[in-house]
Parts: C-alpha cells; structure tokens; sequence
C-alpha cells in the first residue's frame, strides 16, 4: 500500500469515526429526550451501543494503518446536536420531532458512508472495514425511516 493511499483511507476512516461518534452522541440525546417511551428509548440506546462498536473498528483500522484515530464528533454533528436538544426543549419533547431529526441525521450519515464506498482509491482492508460499519448504518437508517413513517401513518 503506497503512502498516498494509506493518507487517503486514514482520512476517509477518521471523517467517518466523526459522523459515527455524531451518531452515537444523537441517539443516546433523542433517549433522554423521549419521555414516556421505554421501548424507543431502549432503541435509541441499542443503537448507540452498536454505533460505538462500529467506531471502535474503524478507529482499530486507522491504527493498523499508522495513523492517529479520531476521538472526537464533527463540527457539523455538534451544531446539529444543540439543534435536537433546542428542538427538544421548545417543542416540549414531542417524539415526533425527535425521530423526525434521528431520521434526518441517519440520512446524512447514510449519504456520508455510501460516499466514501464510491471511492476507487480506497485499499480492500479498508473498504471492508468500512462495510462492516455501514450495515449498521443502514440498518439503523433503515429503522429510523419506519419508525418515522409509521409514526407519521398514526398521526394523519
């Protein structure tokens, strides 16, 4: 693996980790900030859980290859963070504006990991490893999307 290469995955893994660490902190806040709702926030946590497994193996990919694993979120999570907990507080908590901003996160994270699957310059390790992390976030965007659909059925 040449250099410019392995610069290249780092990168990609460490812009990753930031999105997944956004991740994690959205849905362990859309858990404190459903009321009421044990079993959706029993989801939210299981999610963050699974999303902090999916960091830990990208940040173990990003050591392998040399590189210094990223530790914190993005700029942009951390804005869209303080925007679910404003939301959270004006709209009185309401769970349909919570799942509606979850959703709206797993769109942008989805879009962030099938962006960098696109990418021709990543190493097969790396693209591997990136899978692995993006079936979570399918999975999760997945349940998010009908989550979110199935609330909007019962409130129209």
């Amino acid at each position: 693996m040449t250099d410019d290469i392995r610069k290249d995955d780092i990168t990609t893994l460490n812009t990753l980790t930031a999105t997944l660490i956004d991740s994690v902190k959205g849905f362990e806040d859309a858990a404190a900030n459903i009321e009421g709702d044990s079993n959706l926030q029993q989801q939210f946590r299981s999610r963050a859980t699974e999303r902090n497994q999916a960091v830990e193996e990208l940040r173990a990919e990003v050591r392998r290859l040399g590189g210094n694993a990223e530790d914190d979120g993005s700029f942009l999570g951390a804005t869209h963070q303080r925007f679910l907990d404003l939301k959270a507080a004006v709209m009185g908590r309401d769970t349909q504006a919570v799942i509606n901003e979850v959703e709206r996160g797993e769109d942008y994270l989805k879009e962030k990991f099938e962006t960098a699957l696109g990418l021709d310059s990543l190493s097969s390790e790396t693209r591997s490893v990136i899978e692995r992390a993006y079936q979570s976030v399918k999975s999760g965007h997945d349940q998010m999307s009908a989550l979110k659909h199935g609330m909007e059925g019962t409130n129209a």
